[in-house]
């Protein structure tokens, strides 16, 4: 059975030289994510579970069933903020 060739590199293939030190990438500090997220997420179910408590009269009064849709809003900025979480 024949021996296959060895083949040899091509020209334009560049490996970087090995005395370089890798370069670190500095990450930013991310510890105000979970607080924020998990403090919106809080507020939201609050919001929500206050107005169906009393009846629709709090939170606030003139926002009638909007109240709904504040709650949703603080619930859907959580995840918002959750998208930044590493």
């Amino acid at each position: 059975m024949p021996k296959s060739r060895i083949r040899k590199k091509a020209a334009d293939d560049y490996t970087p030289p090995s005395s370089k030190k890798a370069t670190t990438i500095k990450l930013t500090n991310r510890s105000w994510v979970a607080p924020v997220m998990l403090a919106l997420f809080v507020i939201g179910l609050a919001w929500i579970v206050l107005y169906y408590v009393t009846d629709a009269k709090l939170p606030v009064d003139p926002l009638g069933d909007w109240n709904i849709v504040v709650g949703f809003a603080f619930i859907a900025a959580g995840f918002g903020v959750s998208t930044q979480w590493k």
